[in-house]
């Protein structure tokens, strides 16, 4: 059997905070930078920690990516025990990683296969992708396969998000200023999705609750789905999420719906205490990919 590692950087979020341990992926972090400390993220503090932090700034944290220096240094020490490398990234138009992973992935060419994909998603929608991959080298599944599988469901990954606060929106320049002010006069709550790989703004609410049906609305526009989860601060549900739980699994009553907890990355780029729905949907015959 060959031997396949996953790669990806700490933008992804798992269903559990040991899932990249058990499973031998390997994160390269972001850097962040907040209150003029610089954080590797999940190695110098714990995601929790930093969304903790994040919550009690007024300036968005800087963000730095993984340099192309930081993947060769990852693949060189991968290739003398890989067959293939597969490595999961961050949506290019939001950040550098996928370029950077790229061009890493040139210098170290002929040691073995590595193929970079760009998740076109952040935080646990970029997960999933992760999470399929491993599932698919569990099975045994040869590389080309494993490659498919994860190319073919960045297409069918959807998020959307909602913030208390627009002062992050503002300042990472996601949010129009014009609309920011009237948004803050208003007591407005922002949605965002990811289209094409950007986080937009596509609608607003007045209340938490209005915000919640809104998620749901959301959620019953598909059918058939592989895998929905809330996403919140906490690990510990609140009541809204709570809420949210219950009227998703009335809509898909056999379908596990998990709560997870937001990266901090995200968290840097619209808020910490931000709520979202993440959504994978099934694979159907109809289903075409892009292999660009």
């Amino acid at each position: 059997m060959a031997r396949i590692h996953v790669v990806t950087d700490s933008s992804a979020q798992f269903v559990d905070a040991t899932f990249a341990r058990r499973h031998g992926i390997t994160v390269v972090p972001n850097r962040m930078v907040i209150g003029g400390e610089t954080y590797r993220e999940g190695i110098d503090i714990t995601n929790g920690q930093l969304l903790d932090l994040i919550a009690g700034q007024r300036r968005a944290p800087k963000i730095i990516a993984p340099s192309v220096a930081d993947f060769v240094q990852t693949y060189s020490h991968l290739t003398r025990s890989a067959d293939a490398i597969l490595s999961i990234h961050a949506s290019r138009e939001i950040f550098p990683s996928w370029q950077n992973a790229r061009i890493a992935a040139q210098q170290v060419m002929g040691h073995c296969r590595i193929e970079v994909i760009d998740s076109k998603m952040l935080c646990a929608a970029q997960g999933v992708l992760v999470e399929m991959a491993t599932a698919a080298i569990t099975e045994g599944k040869p590389f080309d396969e494993v490659v498919r599988r994860v190319r073919g469901a960045v297409e069918r990954v959807y998020a959307v998000y909602y913030t208390d606060s627009i002062d992050f929106l503002l300042q990472n320049q996601i949010l129009n200023p014009s609309h920011g002010i009237l948004g803050a006069l208003l007591g407005i709550r922002p949605f965002l999705t990811i289209e094409d790989g950007q986080l937009r703004t596509i609608e607003k609410s007045r209340t938490g609750d209005d915000a919640i049906e809104r998620l749901v609305e959301f959620a019953a526009e598909f059918e058939d789905l592989e895998t929905v989860a809330i996403l919140q601060r906490r690990p510990q549900g609140s009541r809204q999420t709570n809420l949210l739980q219950d009227r998703l699994q009335q809509l898909f009553p056999e379908q596990s719906i998990p709560q997870r907890v937001l990266s901090s990355t995200l968290g840097a780029l619209i808020g910490a205490d931000a709520t979202g729905l993440i959504i994978l949907e099934k694979e159907t015959d109809e289903t075409h990919y892009d292999f660009e």
